[in-house]
């Protein structure tokens, strides 16, 4: 019988390095990026995830089944998986989406595995820590809220205010979006993630999504009220570039400033991020400082010359600030 996911097969995965109790918080690709590069600096890592996902594969398990959106929980899975052959494997098979002219097209094997998970144990939790174990995932992956959740946002567009529903019509809107809520407007927070919270060492927003996958987590009330009473340190990672549609003509100070205006109270200690995409340092000192962080400038963006986050210069880089060398 599936109940205790430490009963369940082995895997040799080996041991990270130790470290700090690290609380990563996001979504989608920008957790996977964070989640890559805090494996490799601690063994005892928690992702809180958000679950307001309402299009593709998740979008539709949730409506059809009315199951929690699994598709940023497996991309955080997945990020975890370890660098040997089992872990690079699992990787890409909960990863990997069908293709067909049918009713597969489109599915993630992750997302079917987890929700087949959920059905038979009626819990989200053990469901997900059995699929950590079955990766050999170098930490544990929670969801933000124990119900799915719906993004609603107030978009600015040539002068009118209009309110849009979903986080894909969030995400994609041609508006400037303005603040966003959640419904139902008090879910119930996943317990276990209040308790890793509760237990930090260090809690990491970002990167992602600024309104769809960074602040959802802040407008859980239970969830917002660990984070603010957290004896945790709090550490920001800002994203390398604006993303369209949600967070066009943002500069990385207008981030910081974003994030204030839905969490006045919130206070940092510390804000990384990429020297290059850094125009302006004085107001981003300044931003950073009315939430009591100082901030951190690493060459921390891939090689490529892409948006994304470089996995082992984002570790070096968080390495230092949680040995206090940064």
């Amino acid at each position: 019988m599936l109940n205790d996911p430490l009963s369940g097969p082995r895997n040799d995965a080996a041991p990270a390095s130790s470290g700090p109790k690290v609380v990563a918080l996001g979504g989608g690709h920008g957790l996977y990026a964070s989640l890559s590069a805090l494996r490799t600096v601690t063994d005892d890592l928690s992702a809180v995830v958000t679950v307001a996902d309402d299009g593709g594969s998740s979008g539709r398990l949730r409506r059809e089944l009315g199951v929690l959106p699994p598709g940023d929980l497996r991309m955080a899975l997945a990020a975890l998986c370890g660098d040997d052959e089992w872990g690079r494997t699992w990787s890409e098979v909960v990863q990997h989406r069908f293709r067909s002219e049918g009713d597969l097209h489109g599915h993630a094997v992750g997302n079917l595995l987890i929700v087949a998970l959920w059905e038979l144990l009626e819990d989200p939790v053990v469901g997900l820590e059995w699929v950590g174990r079955l990766l050999g995932a170098h930490g544990r992956v929670l969801p933000m809220a124990s119900v799915p959740l719906d993004i609603q946002a107030e978009v600015e567009l040539d002068g009118a205010v209009t309110t849009v529903r979903g986080q894909v019509a969030c995400a994609l809107t041609p508006g400037r979006v303005r603040s966003i809520s959640l419904l139902p407007p008090d879910p119930p927070a996943c317990p276990q993630a209040i308790e890793a919270i509760e237990a930090a060492d260090w809690v990491v927003f970002g990167p992602g999504s600024w309104f769809t996958s960074v602040l959802p987590h802040l407008k859980v009330p239970e969830l917002a009220r660990a984070l603010h009473e957290s004896a945790a340190r709090r550490l920001l990672i800002l994203n390398l570039a604006p993303q369209a549609g949600e967070t066009d003509g943002f500069s990385p100070e207008r981030h910081l400033e974003v994030l204030r205006e839905h969490a006045p109270a919130l206070l940092l200690d510390a804000v990384v991020a990429d020297r290059a995409v850094v125009g302006d340092a004085r107001a981003l000192e300044k931003a950073a400082g009315a939430m009591g962080a100082r901030v951190v400038l690493a060459d921390v963006a891939a090689s490529d010359g892409s948006a994304r986050h470089d996995g082992p210069r984002l570790a070096a880089v968080l390495a230092e600030i949680f040995r206090a060398k940064r």
